[in-house]
């Protein structure tokens, strides 16, 4: 499961959540860079890219947060990278650098850049359930092109919203408006163990509904 998948649709496919990883093998220098930076071309609210992301390889931590932050979930350990993805509940506001990016592009200028921030933080985003789904849906959408990109470049992920927000906050000391939206472990499948058969998938007569 480690070689490089180029078609689209063989990624879609053979992409899956693994439970057991090859823990004596590490990911080659460069490589982890190499899939983030595919990644964040993921889409964005404004293109405005609320999200941050932890990358642990260091196991004493992994160790941590699989003992306190993580309900002892093995892969946390066995998987080299442990990527913590967040998102930023008020990446909305002036201080993100990419309204900056769309002045000096002249898109908008600080008048309008007002308004819409104005817009964000009294129609779109009034509260804090709202703020919270601006940060999760936002790095959502990076977190699933970090999978898929992963498994180009022949690397296996799972995916894990088990697990502590407070005790991971309090361990890397995030900010109060800093959401944890889930942990991806990210390594190669441990050959020596057996995937079970994919589960049966909803198709589109089960999850359309045409208007």
């Amino acid at each position: 499961m480690t070689e490089e998948n180029t078609d689209y649709m063989q990624i879609i496919e053979n992409r899956r959540s693994v439970n057991f990883f090859d823990s004596s093998r590490e990911l080659e220098d460069g490589l982890l860079t190499k899939i983030i930076n595919r990644s964040v071309l993921a889409p964005s609210s404004f293109n405005l890219q609320p999200w941050k992301l932890l990358a642990v390889k260091s196991q004493e931590k992994r160790e941590e947060i699989y003992n306190s932050g993580a309900c002892e979930q093995q892969k946390v350990i066995d998987a080299p990278v442990l990527l913590i993805v967040t998102g930023d509940m008020t990446g909305y506001r002036r201080y993100n650098p990419m309204w900056d990016e769309k002045k000096n592009l002249g898109k908008l200028d600080e008048e309008k850049l007002e308004k819409i921030i104005e817009q964000c933080e009294q129609g779109i985003y009034p509260d804090e359930a709202k703020k919270i789904g601006f940060a999760v849906r936002n790095s959502s959408l990076l977190a699933m092109n970090i999978m898929n990109t992963a498994k180009y470049y022949g690397v296996d992920t799972h995916p894990m919203i088990g697990f502590s927000e407070t005790k991971i906050k309090e361990m890397f000391d995030l900010d109060e408006n800093v959401v944890v939206t889930m942990l991806i472990s990210m390594g190669y499948f441990d050959e020596e163990q057996e995937l079970d058969p994919r589960e049966t998938r909803l198709k589109y007569e089960d999850i359309v509904e045409e208007f």
